[in-house]
Order: structure tokens, then C-alpha cells, then sequence
């Protein structure tokens, strides 16, 4: 008995530990934001020289900033969750869909990078599993894909 309330028998075993959430790299996000900042700059001054008000050049520049905001909406729409016992992968903004791959079923983790994804530190993780149709599941852009790798192996070790 703990703190007045009876203790359920394995009660300890069904807590899920997590080891690591991580999303999409923000790198494209960010230079998005800073390359609408700049065309929307440029925007307002180019309509500056042709007599355009700014109640109407500010507004039309303002909304160039909506195509990176929709991007980064659609990086927050997607979650990668490793537990001891599973990875997760989450998606969707209002309609959630989870897709749960138990360590027991990988078989391989390779890590994929191009050369610019390299040099920009990020890449994909790629896992196989032991499914009937030959499932690969990818963690797409992931920064320091080689770390996350190395964290999913070590809980594989634990598991086999």
C-alpha cells in the first residue's frame, strides 16, 4: 500500500520510459522565414516606387510570410517518439494518426544523408522491420540523424 491506495501488481512494468521525441529539422523553416522577410522588404519598397499606400503594399507583404508559416505548421504535424518498448511516430494537426513500431520488430537502422544533408547536419533514419510486407519506416530530416541511430540501437541491445 502506497500513500493509502492499493498498488496494482506490475504496475511499475506498464510505465512506458521515454528515451528521445524529436521532429523534422527547422533549418528549411528558418530560412524560409528569412527569405519572406526579404521579399517582403523588397515588396514594399518596390511598391513604394510605384505610388501603391502601404495599407495595401504592408498587407500584400505581410502575406508572403504565410508560406513558410504553413511549413512550419506541417514540421509541427509530425512527432518521432522512442520509448523502451516501441518507436512512434505521430502525425496530423487535428485527425492524429500514431503508427507504433515495437523494438522486438526492427531489424536494421541505417542512417541516410546526402551530401548537403551532411554538411547542414541532418539526414533521414531509416528502420526496417520484421513485417510480413518488408516494412521500412523513415524519420524524415532529422538533425544529428547518427545520434538518434545510436540511441534507437542501444535500446535494441536491451531488447535481444
Amino acid at each position: 500500500m502506497q500513500g493509502g491506495l492499493p498498488e496494482r501488481a506490475g504496475e511499475s512494468e506498464d510505465i512506458e520510459r521515454t528515451i528521445f521525441t524529436v521532429r523534422p529539422t527547422l533549418i528549411f523553416i528558418k530560412l524560409g522565414y528569412l527569405l519572406a522577410g526579404i521579399a517582403a522588404i523588397g515588396l514594399v519598397f518596390l511598391l513604394a516606387l510605384i505610388p501603391v499606400p502601404a495599407y495595401i503594399s504592408i498587407p500584400l507583404a505581410l502575406a508572403l510570410l504565410l508560406i513558410p508559416a504553413y511549413y512550419h505548421l506541417r514540421r509541427n504535424m509530425v512527432r518521432y517518439t522512442l520509448t523502451d518498448s516501441k518507436v512512434e511516430i505521430d502525425t496530423g494537426l487535428i485527425a492524429r494518426t500514431t503508427r507504433n513500431v515495437p523494438l522486438s520488430k526492427i531489424q536494421d537502422v541505417t542512417v541516410s544523408a546526402s551530401i548537403p544533408q551532411r554538411i547542414l547536419g541532418f539526414g533521414d533514419v531509416i528502420i526496417d522491420n520484421a513485417s510480413e510486407l518488408g516494412g521500412t519506416t523513415v524519420l524524415h530530416n532529422i538533425s544529428k540523424p547518427r545520434y538518434y541511430a545510436d540511441m534507437l540501437l542501444r535500446e535494441l541491445r536491451r531488447w535481444h
